[in-house]
């Protein structure tokens, strides 16, 4: 399961933020998936729940928001946002495109609970 991998790659840098915003806690840790990035969000979901295990994200929650592929078409120059069975563009209907979006995993948001300076009150 490459996912359990991934998430191991996620929890690094999440990690590495809370350090350096001197975090207690991370709450939630949003990820964008590409529909063909070649990831199972649920598969995700489950590894992330094993690769937070034991670190300051123990309790944080993973929201996956999944991105439809988007193609540049080098004919009409469009943008179209396609179906990942379907690249042609939806201008022209030309096949020679360019998938610009949908293919990536993305670590979009990370909150991080921290405690409050008790010198700036």
């Amino acid at each position: 399961m490459h996912e359990l991998s991934l998430c191991q790659n996620l929890m690094d840098q999440v990690n590495e933020l809370a350090r350096k915003h001197g975090a207690r806690s991370v709450s939630s840790v949003k990820v964008q998936i590409g529909q063909l990035a070649g990831v199972e969000p649920l598969l995700l979901e489950s590894a992330f729940t094993i690769a937070r295990a034991g670190t300051i994200a123990e309790q944080a929650e993973m929201i996956t928001e999944v991105v439809a592929p988007i193609v540049v078409c080098n004919d009409c120059g469009k943008e179209s946002e396609v179906t990942p069975s379907n690249l042609l563009c939806l201008a022209c209907g030309g096949n020679d495109t360019r998938l610009i979006r949908g293919d990536e995993l993305i670590l979009a948001r990370v909150e991080l609970v921290v405690d409050e300076d008790p010198q700036t009150h």
